[in-house]
């Protein structure tokens, strides 16, 4: 054995391993191995003419006995013939082949249409295993490997090329999880030699190749140098989509929703969720729909429903989630959005719907949020049931090639973290892709977990059709001009082999065209023409678009005492033999004299009111982000934990029988992901309270793409509306430049035409009436508070339990210490400086200064502030905040014309101070100067 190379002998190892295993007890390994080890003990033993009495030491796999059998048995009949040591070690060297194509052969795979791929030195050569060619026609057990018995090592090698190293290139045997590698490498190696679509498949790939095909040219013709970001040289996405959402129709999932970027969308919209191509036309004509909601978006980033009949009769719901152009910023959002659907419509059965999304191979491989999504795949909050990754792979980013877009070999190697198996496979066979699709729906449906197909193609123009590619990559374009397109090549090898003619091949096409002619016609006639934008559940039909006198008055949110005494027994009540920490003793006594006693709650007792009140009313409340459990201030103890067992409890869940449950996830480590996915959840629910809580305010930074491109525009470009909360720990504390401050100026600039709600409340009442206010609204909005650090134990920051049962948000709250006959200065403000004003006030018996706190910022009801400034009419007014000027709510107040003066730390580079005097100073020279 000194031959082997060092791959050989570690294989050898491994074989020796598992064979010491199958000795001790044959069930602990894989079947193929047991029937492996059995034939290789009786060849061993008995020869090739075994015939039952022969005797003899038998050699293990990787090891030489050195000793030969006797030849004779015990009663002087002859034996069979022993097997050699170095056919055994053959063996072993056979079997470590096998293993080494299955975990490298994907290197060799031909995955790439234009070329030869990069040596990425497999080490699979027969030399690398102590082997050579005069072994070919030797039989060998280790066939039974691979499920075709004992066979020569020709015909094996000749087996693992084509399943391991032919148009699709398979990567699993990083699975650790022993039952799903199995069921893999049995599907692989059983079906992907014998797959032949049946007639009827392969015409329907022709007919979606056709389509996509004829679609792209057709634009190419009619709007010359447009924008379409096509999908040519991918076009097999079409049928490969198609089978994908057929299979998984097939398999009961009842509802898919796709997320994806430019390239291929219009294609995409046509040819797969059936987007009228008139209305498709009509984006290209520049003309206007009518029914728009706001300012609309360009042609490729916007999203459609359809209910969609597959060829076997199956109705399956696709939807195409609407995104902005940072790629792969929509991947959270159509996982919180299929979240939402399979809590809500399938009752947690994550078989019945699907996410699918669609990435580009340099987004994959070099955006952050695909990370952040991959390690959600499996996290309780966040789970949903595994999503069908579909990889455009046009070996090119927007000019870049792949060597300088990513280090690792593959685009798809994210998937490995999370053990999901990926299947890289050649753009120009579709039949190879749809083995993949099929499979992977299979896999998906099966264990409930993420795959990837990672499909490699080209792109037959640039970055978009105004692009020239050949600047950047001349030699590959040269290539690529003279390639022949997917429909053509399939095309070719169905007449090839018969299975369609050329004429039937050729009407399909004159038909397309004239189909898609006729249709442009009717566009350019001005016919009417639908506006469809994403059609979301049923639920959103029962809700308006907001309207201006919206925003004067709240509603009423009251609710009766006798439902909040209900929830208040939930809060401090506790499991028998549940043992708390002795910190959460103190809490629940302390809870239960605010609601029973003093009738006086703090902070965190009024959030869980509301939470309580709405799961009651049988509507869903999700709160996710770092720690939110407990809260990053230790508030909010919402699920509670032994000391001694550390099970979990968590109150809101206890309040009636047949109740919604309350779901609290204390996320990953991330922002963007998980704001994204709570939007998304949001959009699916419209009856659901959904809140991201951030650790802290300025954390929200990380998050900034989904706040910009989804929170504050979605209802302008897309027409959706959407009820997400975030809640943003905010004030200056002397906590230093980052945790004070979560740059409420840029959600102040942000908003605009009612877009989003944009909050710092002051007391606990008001925070419960807020979050009922989000679904007692008629409509849907954002909802972004400021939300309190130290005033979540402050004295004085409490509310009367009796402001909860009835009455509405106070977007303005009046002061209600000062005289108004006597004042001279008014102090406006918001947040939590309102209390270090009150303690001067108070202290110094200022009743001559009103202080009046503006808990609702955007929208400003300028109704409510005048109508209280009207008590104070010969005052001068200030406007006071923590902020430096430069940050804050100033400038914001000058753009909607409140022209105040104001009194505020200095314009500066950074939030705040990094030391804790100098805050001190400076926080109470803030309060001085509102005073003097």
């Amino acid at each position: 054995m000194d031959q082997y190379s060092y791959i050989a002998n570690s294989d050898a190892a491994y074989v020796d391993q598992l064979y010491q295993s199958y000795k001790q007890d044959p069930q602990t390994v894989d079947e193929s191995w047991q029937q492996f080890f059995k034939g290789f003990e009786f060849s061993l033993t008995y020869g090739e003419k075994a015939n039952g009495n022969g005797t003899g030491t038998q050699a293990e796999p990787g090891k030489s006995n050195g000793t030969a059998l006797n030849g004779s048995s015990g009663n002087g009949q002859a034996t069979a013939k022993p097997v050699d040591a170095t056919h055994a070690e053959k063996e072993v060297s056979v079997a470590s082949l096998i293993k080494a194509y299955r975990s490298r052969g994907h290197l060799l795979a031909k995955t790439n249409p234009l070329r030869e791929r990069k040596d990425r030195q497999p080490r699979v050569d027969l030399p690398d295993y102590a082997l050579s060619e005069a072994d070919l026609d030797t039989v060998f057990e280790s066939g039974k490997l691979l499920g075709i018995g004992p066979a020569t090592l020709r015909v094996i090698m000749d087996s693992l090329r084509k399943i391991y190293a032919g148009e699709i290139g398979f990567e699993y045997m990083y699975i650790r999880e022993l039952d799903v590698k199995n069921w893999l490498r049995n599907k692989i190696e059983k079906e992907a030699l014998v797959f032949m679509p049946t007639l009827d498949e392969k015409k329907r790939i022709l007919e979606k190749l056709n389509e996509a095909t004829v679609f792209e040219n057709f634009l190419a013709t009619k709007y010359l140098g447009q924008k379409r970001f096509s999908l040519e040289g991918g076009e097999v996405t079409i049928p490969a989509l198609d089978t994908i959402i057929s299979q998984a129709a097939d398999m009961g999932v009842e509802e898919v929703m796709i997320g994806m970027a430019h390239r291929g969308r219009l294609n995409v919209l046509a040819n797969i969720l059936g987007k009228s191509y008139e209305s498709i036309f009509d984006g290209f004509e520049g003309n206007v729909p009518d029914q728009v909601h706001g300012d609309g978006d360009v042609k490729y980033h916007l999203g459609y429903s359809s209910l969609t009949e597959t060829k076997s009769g199956k109705q399956i719901s696709v939807k195409l989630a609407p995104n902005p152009s940072h790629l792969e910023a929509v991947n959270p959002v159509v996982e919180g959005f299929v979240r939402a659907q399979a809590d809500e419509e399938y009752r947690g059965d994550f078989t019945k719907i699907m996410p699918i999304l669609i990435h580009g191979d340099a987004a994959v491989a070099g955006q952050g949020i695909v990370y952040e999504v991959t390690q959600m795949a499996k996290l309780a909050g966040y789970t949903t049931g595994g999503t069908v990754h579909f990889v455009i792979n046009n070996q090119i980013g927007f000019t870049t090639d792949f060597e300088d877009a990513r280090s690792s070999i593959y685009c798809s190697d994210i998937a490995k973290i999370i053990d999901a198996p990926i299947f890289h496979v050649n753009g120009d066979d579709p039949e190879a892709v749809i083995f993949c699709a099929k499979l992977a729906v299979e896999f998906r449906e099966k264990f409930n977990r993420d795959v990837f197909i990672d499909m490699v193609c080209y792109r037959r123009y640039g970055h978009n059709e105004a692009d020239e590619p050949k600047f950047t990559q001349p030699t590959m374009y040269n290539i690529i001009d003279k390639h022949q397109n997917p429909r053509e090549i399939y095309k070719d090898l169905l007449i090839k082999r018969g299975d369609v003619d050329a004429e039937l091949a050729q009407r399909m096409d004159t038909e397309f065209k004239k189909q898609l002619q006729d249709r442009l016609d009717r566009v350019k006639q001005k016919a009417e023409i639908p506006y469809k934008p994403l059609r979301l559940d049923l639920d959103w039909s029962e809700l308006r678009f907001s309207e201006p006198s919206d925003f004067d008055k709240s509603p009423e949110t009251g609710v009766p005492a006798e439902t909040l005494q209900t929830i208040g027994n939930a809060l401090v009540k506790l499991p028998e033999g549940f043992k708390p920490l002795k910190q959460i003793d103190k809490l629940l006594k302390d809870r239960q004299t605010m609601l029973n006693d003093t009738k006086m709650v703090n902070w965190g007792t009024a959030e869980l009111l509301a939470y309580g009140s709405l799961l009651l009313e049988g509507r869903a409340v999700r709160l996710s982000g770092q720690d939110v459990q407990r809260g990053t201030f230790s508030h909010r103890h919402a699920v509670l934990h032994d000391s001694e067992t550390n099970a979990s409890y968590s109150s809101l869940d206890y309040i009636q029988d047949g109740q919604q449950k309350f779901q609290i996830y204390n996320s990953l480590l991330s922002e963007y992901g998980v704001l994204g996915f709570e939007y998304g959840y949001a959009m699916a629910n419209p009856h659901a309270l959904v809140i991201w809580e951030a650790q802290f305010g300025d954390f929200s930074n990380g998050a900034q793409l989904i706040i910009d491109q989804f929170i504050a525009a979605a209802e302008s470009k897309w027409g959706i509306q959407n009820g997400v909360t975030m809640l943003l720990p905010h004030g200056y504390e002397g906590q230093g430049p980052e945790h004070s401050n979560a740059r409420p100026e840029r959600y102040l600039q942000l908003y605009a035409e009612y877009n989003m709600v944009v909050a710092n409340i002051t007391t606990p009442a008001n925070l419960f009436h807020v979050m009922r206010r989000q679904l007692a609204w008629a409509f849907r909005k954002p909802l972004v508070i400021m939300s309190p650090k130290s005033l979540l134990r402050h004295p004085k920051c409490i509310s009367p339990l009796e402001d909860l049962t009835k009455g509405s948000f106070q977007e303005i709250i009046d002061d209600s210490y000062a005289q108004a006959k006597k004042v001279k200065r008014v102090l406006l403000c918001t947040g939590k400086v309102y209390y270090d004003l009150l303690d001067k006030q108070q202290a110094d018996q200022r009743d001559d200064v009103a202080i009046v706190r503006i808990e609702q910022l955007a929208p400003l009801s300028k109704t409510q502030l005048n109508a209280v400034l009207e008590k104070y009419k010969k005052a001068e007014i200030f406007w006071v905040q923590e902020e430096p000027e430069n940050m804050g709510y100033w400038t914001y107040l000058l753009r909607i014309g409140l022209n105040y003066p104001i009194i505020s730390r200095k314009a500066s580079a950074s939030p705040a101070t990094g030391y804790p005097k100098i805050h001190s100073q400076e926080q109470a020279d803030i309060v001085r100067r509102a005073f003097e």
